[in-house]
């Protein structure tokens, strides 16, 4: 197998987590990151959206 190095955010949260966090700090971490990686998804999507001209109407038209 072979070893990739690590991207700047693993470093990162390795630097984060080498500290001792409890578990609610652990959780909260969690959901800011998990928050932050939706949103820049539903920016892209709705990036791709636009670049196509989709629309709820249409994609409602096509599928009934």
């Amino acid at each position: 197998m072979n070893a990739q190095p690590l991207s700047n955010l693993q470093l990162e949260l390795l630097k984060l987590y080498s500290t001792n966090l409890d578990q609610k700090d652990l959780v909260e971490i969690k959901r800011i990151l998990a928050n932050y990686f939706a949103q820049r998804a539903i920016k892209e999507a709705d990036k791709i959206w636009e670049e196509k001209g989709l629309s709820n109407e249409k994609l409602l038209s096509q599928l009934g």
